[in-house]
């Protein structure tokens, strides 16, 4: 027994020798730039507003790196799985996941709404609502159909969704290129052994853009904040708190309900993806993250043919934040506009916002757009009260990101457990010790 205790003592501290220093993490870092690009925001406005480039810089980085991750992981994984029959079952199993949680995300946020009625006090005008402030949002969800949604799949070239970065294209390119190598057998084992390398070596380009992803952070937080100030917190502080206090018990409670489910602790999967989801809080991009997400979903024990289908497809087909948004924000302007809404008008909304909060994935200003494309279903709001979330709808778009990115990365984990392709064992461990490297 004191051989094992000596043995225990001499680990333990080669252990910590092992880890990094606090200040070497990623997610203390990115605190660090959010709280100083914050600072830097209310002191110096007029310096932090020329910040932004610093962000944007990253997260053209990342996404220049996305499209072919995405396409690499897929084919691989499906042509390793050389199943036709279990690529369907997860793609099948992953959109009745999609489907479920989407819509309990939009009911969530329209009982709140009605629960506790933000921006009843408000009375606005109509006519005095400045409709140009959303004109390009408005002509954006004119051609925005169920039908184009589908149609758009389909590339017009092979090389189109790698030069445009239209993520569910890729998806659908691999899926096909990956069946492809699956019939031809033994004669596309030397292309899948080419792909499979390739692989390591996108995912080495993410690691080395990584390095700036705090300075990003600080830029990204110090533009927003110099930007859209403080008076927009205040003045609509109540809807911005709404969204972000909604989106957070979705994500614990109803979220963490599914993972409990497949056998997860919701607290330690956050935990675990941190770095992630606090840099979606700061810069807004729940894309920039997706290659760390697919890389850690790996590592976890989760296939990689369910990493591959699952985590792009849900970020256009399970954007759960956004479902949030979307109700809140209809009935914020209903609130501030003095309109009353029944409940058969409110379940015609959660309807047809089943299929809008989809359509508008990819689009620029995808929230917007989606309201957009809903509201013409009540006559009663006009478009132009999108005015009225102009201000704050940069705060929201922060918590939309993270809890689409947490939403897809949760989805990956129980679609893993369900279609019985996760290393459960390795997944408790790793989660259990935080291991993230």
């Amino acid at each position: 027994m004191s051989t094992n205790v000596a043995t225990e003592a001499a680990v333990a501290p080669a252990a910590k020798r092992g880890s990094k220093p606090f200040y070497k993490k990623m997610y203390v870092q990115v605190i660090v730039g959010v709280i100083l690009g914050s600072l830097l925001a209310v002191v110096y406005p007029n310096i932090g507003v020329t910040l932004q480039p610093l962000g944007l810089v990253f997260i053209k980085a990342i996404k220049m790196v996305i499209t072919p991750i995405i396409f690499l992981t897929i084919v691989v994984g499906i042509a390793k799985m050389g199943d036709m029959h279990r690529v369907a079952n997860v793609g099948a199993k992953a959109l009745i996941y999609f489907e479920v949680a989407s819509t309990i995300a939009l009911i969530v946020g329209i009982v709140v709404i009605n629960v506790w009625p933000i921006g009843s006090g408000i009375h606005a005008n109509p006519a005095a609502l400045d409709t140009k402030l959303v004109d390009g949002f408005a002509k954006a969800s004119q051609n925005m159909t169920m039908m184009s949604f589908l149609m758009d799949i389909i590339p017009t070239t092979f090389v189109d969704p790698f030069a445009k970065g239209n993520m569910l294209q890729v998806v659908f390119v691999a899926t096909l290129f990956g069946f492809a190598l699956v019939g031809i057998g033994e004669k596309g084992r030397p292309i899948i052994d080419i792909l499979d390398r390739s692989t390591s070596a996108f995912f080495g380009m993410v690691k080395i853009i990584m390095v700036i992803a705090p300075l990003a952070a600080f830029g990204a937080m110090a533009f927003t904040v110099s930007k859209f100030g403080t008076r927009t917190l205040v003045d609509l502080g109540q809807l911005i708190l709404g969204v972000y206090v909604v989106s957070i018990f979705f994500v614990v409670v109803v979220l963490g309900g599914f993972l409990k489910w497949a056998g997860f602790n919701v607290v330690q999967v956050l935990s675990f993806f941190k770095d992630e989801w606090l840099f979606c809080l700061a810069a807004t991009s729940g894309e920039a993250m997706l290659p760390r997400c697919m890389e850690k979903l790996e590592k976890l024990g989760v296939s990689r043919e369910v990493v591959g289908l699952v985590m792009p497809s849900g970020m256009s087909f399970n954007t759960d934040g956004t479902a949030i948004y979307m109700t809140m924000g209809l009935m914020f302007m209903a609130h501030a506009l003095d309109i009353e809404m029944s409940i058969w008008q409110q379940l015609s909304v959660l309807f047809v916002m089943l299929f809008t909060s989809k359509g508008a994935a990819g689009v620029a200003g995808a929230g917007f757009v989606a309201l957009a494309a809903t509201m013409p279903t009540i006559s009663d709001i006009p478009v132009g009260a999108l005015a009225l979330l102009i201000g704050a709808d940069s705060f929201m778009s922060q918590i939309r990101a993270a809890t689409n990115l947490m939403g897809n990365v949760i989805a990956t984990l129980v679609v893993g457990r369900w279609v019985g392709a996760c290393d459960y064992d390795t997944a408790r461990r790793k989660l259990a010790a935080g291991e993230t490297d």
